[in-house]
């Protein structure tokens, strides 16, 4: 994603929706309403987006684009297997910390997708969990397939219980994934 200071206004415009849709489900924010939490009309809106189906399916694609993108470029940039499952964990804390509300959107507005963008965003997930189990199948070559992805989901599952757990500030909470995501990876 870009900084606050060079965002683009469709990027505010999905930063917001995605904030509504957290908040009160896709389905229970009217167009008129996005329109007025961006500081538009709601017909405005149009000439950013097609439809409200169009926003949500561009803020889940463009989500797991970011995933796999960073995910392979940390990878890549570690020096060894250790490294990148260090910096794929990071990474996922990062990402879960930053955006609370694209996780719940996923999480309660999956069967709103369109068709076309929820098969996108499968096969974009798929990709994401596969490099995470390459990793963990390149420390343990005993591991399988199947194991390495359990593994990556149960990671998953944990980092992105974020949004439902404000108890701690953001720094300790993000000590504590780290330290349970590293410990549930352990060999």
């Amino acid at each position: 994603m870009t900084s606050a200071t060079t965002k683009t206004r469709r990027e505010q415009i999905l930063d917001t929706a995605a904030e509504l849709f957290a908040a009160r489900g896709f389905h229970g924010v009217s167009v008129s309403e996005l329109g007025a939490a961006c500081g538009i009309s709601g017909p405005a809106l149009y000439k950013h987006f097609p439809s409200k189906d169009a926003m949500l399916a561009e803020m889940l694609v463009s989500i797991s684009q970011e995933l796999l993108r960073e995910g392979r470029a940390r990878v890549k940039g570690a020096s060894g297997t250790a490294e990148a499952i260090e910096a794929l964990i990071d990474w996922h804390v990062d990402f879960a910390l930053r955006d609370r509300a694209l996780i719940v959107v996923q999480e309660r507005d999956w069967q709103s997708l369109p068709h076309e963008a929820r098969e996108q965003v499968r096969t974009l997930q798929r990709k994401y969990v596969d490099l995470w189990a390459d990793q963990l199948r390149d420390r343990d070559p005993s591991l399988t397939r199947d194991n390495a992805r359990a593994m990556a989901h149960a990671v998953f599952g944990l980092i992105n219980s974020t949004p439902h757990n404000r108890v701690l500030p953001e720094e300790s909470t993000r000590q504590v994934l780290t330290k349970m995501a590293r410990a549930a990876l352990a060999e």
